[in-house]
């Protein structure tokens, strides 16, 4: 149903848009630039408007030609747009239409999106690190893969993007102030992702990397105030990139980003978390707060000791064999 009232607003969507193009220069210049309208609108009127419609009706194959027309005009106007500088809010809104085709489709074809295969049984499923490796190897394994996510996704498709942003003519006026606000909200940012990264590796007996995430649960360091602090780190991280490059694409992404992990990721990993700590984990989400840090401390102490209380070590363990990290 979801994916069927997608291209019946994709298909609405469109014919507003060409009847603007036809009626008001401003659009038409804003998103085709320099092109032939009567051109284009004789190839796209058929194949994303028209055959969109068809889709909205449940017809597999009008989806399938729907999105992969999508797919060819969003590549081709992004190079336009890219080369000439022209047509930006064109290439914008296509690469928008574009996604939300892609997700319509899953709908239509699979009947879910792709996203547990991709988390849960792809190459970003999640498991344990191996028990054998040290808490220096964890350390090293943890610091790596910071520098590799903050390399690609704090820098190089930040820049990548304002870049596009600037090319395509796409930039909204920032105030001068933002850019100091950007920085000492990334540096705040980052301190909390290296706190929490150095807690789990340390104390966990893993890595963030979901291929080795920890042995034990960790409710210590900043994971007594937050249930996921290096999501909330990484989100503020890249809300801040965005204020520093003065980008508000940049920020749409982190704000992008935040929202696939909340509603993609989060609940796979949550899942995992449960099959492997039961009631350890269920407790501890009832005490903590996803997004939102709490700084009770007397409630902070009760659910302690609620966690504590659920598997008590056995006579003679000692803490390295809890499976709680505190």
């Amino acid at each position: 149903m979801w994916a069927r009232l997608y291209f019946a607003a994709q298909a609405l969507a469109g014919s507003v848009w060409w009847i603007a193009v036809f009626a008001v220069p401003f659009v038409r210049e804003a998103t085709l630039g320099s092109l032939d309208p009567m051109i284009m609108a004789a190839l796209d009127i058929p194949l994303f408007v028209l055959a969109s419609a068809v889709a909205a009706l449940g017809l597999r194959t009008a989806a399938v030609v729907t999105t992969g027309w999508t797919i060819i005009v969003t590549a081709g106007m992004a190079v336009y747009a890219t080369v000439t500088t022209e047509a930006g809010w064109g290439a914008l809104l296509m690469m928008a239409a574009s996604g939300g085709s892609l997700a319509a489709l899953s709908l239509m074809l699979l009947g879910r999106l792709p996203t547990e295969w991709m988390v849960a049984r792809g190459p970003f499923a999640f498991r344990p690190a191996s028990a054998r490796a040290g808490a220096t190897r964890h350390v090293i394994a943890t610091a790596v893969e910071i520098l590799i996510f903050w390399g690609v996704f704090l820098a190089a498709i930040p820049f990548t993007i304002a870049f596009v942003e600037e090319q395509w003519s796409l930039e909204i006026p920032f105030p001068s102030a933002t850019r100091t606000v950007g920085l000492v909200a990334f540096l705040l940012a980052s301190g909390l992702g290296l706190w929490a990264a150095a807690t789990m590796s340390t104390i966990g007996a893993g890595t963030p990397l979901p291929s080795a995430m920890p042995n034990r649960l960790v409710i210590a360091g900043p994971y007594r105030f937050v249930r996921n602090p290096m999501a909330v780190s990484g989100i503020v991280q890249g809300i801040a990139v965005g204020l520093m490059l003065s980008s508000w694409l940049v920020i749409v992404y982190a704000v992008a980003g935040s929202l696939v992990w909340n509603f993609a990721v989060r609940p796979l990993e949550e899942a995992d978390l449960d099959a492997r700590f039961g009631d350890e984990f269920r407790r501890y989400r009832a005490s903590v707060r996803c997004w939102w840090p709490r700084f009770d401390v007397a409630g902070e102490a009760s659910a302690r000791r609620e966690l504590r209380a659920t598997r008590p070590p056995a006579a003679g363990s000692n803490r390295d064999r809890s499976p709680i990290a505190r």
